[in-house]
């Protein structure tokens, strides 16, 4: 995507990234040299995978690196390649929007853990209306998004908006064209809330989608909706945020009609059963409340459970146990919803009972 659809922000996020990317490279080289065992592994610290949590694990680098030293390497290559370069072994650590089943995770020799959540959202570029201004359902998202629902001035799209002018202009669906977690949880939302949708199509971090033209990450397609007119895409709330996109209100299961934000999303996590899922395999879509944002998840880390390079394991733990101590307010003022404090001390327990070297001692101690 080209820098004129970046705001100042986010600008700022890709830059300190690009300079991590080189200072961790830079840090590497120079340790090696020494022969700096343990020092070289962690500056050598890398992942991969979703773009969904990228502008916040962007600052998260910056930040932790201004404080230990420790630097990161994380391209946003999407969910799908996050999962098959960690299945690989080619990384130190994978990250996805869509958790893998326990089943899966056993088979590759997995484990997986949630860092925050937030929201998917459907944003719009109709000319004349403003955010908020129009209002959808799931059945009627599915119909759009299955070309069914082609004009804007569609009777099912006035029916759900009285007194709201919409302009004659053909809908225009923007969607991923890479494996995605943020497709998995919009086609599973979908799948849940139009029979369609779920029969012709289904859920997937990458479907045969009827209609419409695929840009790559949450950056692609809020590029391809801010060039055109008509479109509808969805895209990270952080993203919708930080490009100034023009979102819809979307029907919870309550029957309401919700704006996205921290509190919805918070709100649609509030009665997550983190404990009681196996392999930390949830999804927080649909759930019930007044206040929920129907489209919200959690976005998880994906580690070996046996660590061959010990360094570098112990390494992606502390940036992740720094994260979850310090990262709170990079979170909320990215507008994630940072996990609960109970959540946090489940997945550090979780750590220290999943995570082994070669000789099947834990990595990582938690605190008392």
């Amino acid at each position: 995507m080209k820098t004129r659809f970046l705001n100042p922000m986010r600008a700022t996020l890709v830059a300190a990234m690009a300079l991590l990317i080189a200072s961790c490279g830079q840090q590497a080289k120079k340790d090696d040299a020494a022969g700096g065992g343990s020092a070289a592994a962690a500056g050598a610290l890398s992942g991969a995978g979703a773009t969904f949590p990228a502008p916040l694990y962007a600052k998260w680098a910056e930040s932790y690196k201004a404080q230990t030293g420790v630097g990161l390497n994380y391209q946003a290559i999407g969910s799908g390649g996050g999962i098959k370069q960690i299945k690989a072994n080619t990384v130190d650590f994978g990250a996805s929007d869509k958790p893998l089943k326990a089943d899966e995770l056993a088979a590759a020799g997995l484990y997986q853990f949630p860092t925050v959540m937030g929201g998917v959202v459907p944003v719009v570029n109709i000319p004349g209306i403003t955010p908020g201004q129009v209002r959808l359902s799931g059945e009627l998202l599915g119909a759009i998004f299955l070309g069914e629902v082609a004009k804007w001035t569609d009777p099912r799209i006035a029916a759900l908006n009285p007194g709201v002018k919409l302009p004659p202009l053909p809908i225009t669906v923007v969607h991923r064209s890479d494996g995605s977690g943020t497709s998995f949880l919009f086609t599973s939302y979908l799948a849940a809330k139009s029979p369609a949708w779920g029969s012709k199509v289904g859920a997937s971090d990458a479907v045969s989608w009827p209609t419409g033209i695929g840009g790559k990450g949450n950056d692609g397609v809020s590029a391809f909706v801010r060039q055109t007119k008509g479109s509808i895409g969805y895209v990270e709330y952080a993203y919708a945020k930080q490009n100034q996109m023009s979102h819809v209100l979307l029907q919870n299961k309550a029957g309401g009609f919700v704006a996205p934000s921290a509190e919805s999303f918070g709100a649609a996590a509030a009665g997550a059963d983190w404990a009681s899922a196996p392999g930390n395999y949830l999804l927080l879509l649909d759930q019930p409340g007044e206040k929920s944002w129907p489209i919200t998840g959690a976005t998880f880390i994906l580690l070996h459970k046996k660590q061959e390079n010990v360094a570098k394991a112990k390494a992606a733990l502390g940036f992740f146990d720094w994260a979850m101590g310090k990262g709170d307010a990079e979170a909320v003022a990215l507008d994630y919803v940072p996990l609960p404090a109970e959540v946090k001390t489940l997945v550090r327990k979780q750590w220290a009972e999943a995570i082994t070297g070669p000789d099947g001692k834990p990595l990582y101690t938690p605190a008392p």
